[in-house]
């Protein structure tokens, strides 16, 4: 076998569609045993019948429950754990806070806190005691561009990855000198499958449009619009041996978004 991952047993957390099913893929292309987790039924049977190597585990990834069957199986699978991803997110369509019904605020922020941000706990969580007896490991969490810059997002959106960003830092300081944490925090991406919040009413809401590669590509001064594929190799670098003196760091493959407005 060969290949960056080797040998390596991997969970991907939300690796149904979009960067998590490109992860996977890009994981498996690289000699990784891969375990995941997914929410949705269909998204579920589709990763059956593609991936028949895989271990699919369906559930709510911002539940305990869930996590430690998917834990569980990757173990029970592969026995052991090496890499916990986690890919699950959702979005505000960027609603300001203005924007927002003074009544629906709470609901709004405990849905996209519990899904940007607990879900990633929750994976942490119950992976870590695996992790710890496995080989070279290493978490990676899905940040964004807006983890570092307004205006890619909403006010609750974009709040919740400076979160991530923060888990990324406090989980690297914690579990170190087992266990490596660092993310990738992608600009915009094309053929996502990111919906917004059903608290205010953006559950059938997409991002992706005709015009969709071309604005992309407007924001960088690389002038690309990069899809799920692209952005899986950072995820693959940071799991392997390759990035075993980095943690607590991120990768972005946003086209350079952070260098400003190309000419």
């Amino acid at each position: 076998m060969t290949g960056w991952l080797a040998g390596k047993r991997a969970l991907v957390v939300g690796a149904g569609s979009g960067i998590g099913r490109a992860v996977a893929d890009a994981f498996l292309g690289e000699g990784a045993k891969v375990a995941v987790l997914e929410r949705d039924r269909g998204k579920c049977e589709a990763l059956r019948d593609q991936l028949p190597g895989v271990a699919v585990t369906e559930g709510d990834a911002t539940t305990r429950e869930a996590n430690e069957r998917a834990v569980s199986a990757a173990v029970d699978a592969f026995g052991g754990l090496d890499t916990l991803v986690n890919c699950v997110g959702i979005f505000d369509f960027y609603k300001g806070i203005a924007d927002i019904d003074a009544g629906a605020l709470s609901g709004a922020f405990d849905e996209m806190f519990r899904t940007n941000v607990l879900s990633h706990l929750q994976s942490v969580r119950a992976a870590v005691a695996a992790l710890r007896a496995g080989t070279g490991p290493s978490i990676v969490l899905t940040e964004s561009a807006s983890s570092f810059y307004p205006g890619r997002g909403g006010a609750l959106y974009v709040s919740s990855k400076f979160a991530v960003r923060g888990l990324v830092t406090a989980l690297a300081h914690e579990l170190a000198p087992q266990v490596r944490v660092n993310g990738v925090a992608p600009g915009g991406t094309l053929g996502t499958d990111l919906r917004g919040l059903a608290s205010l009413g953006l559950e059938d809401a997409h991002l992706d449009g005709p015009d969709r590669a071309d604005e992309l590509a407007a924001r960088t001064p690389l002038h690309v619009a990069l899809d799920g594929a692209d952005h899986a190799w950072s995820f693959v670098f940071l799991a392997s041996d390759r990035a075993r003196g980095i943690t607590g760091e991120t990768v972005r493959p946003d086209g350079g978004f952070g260098l400003g407005r190309p000419q």
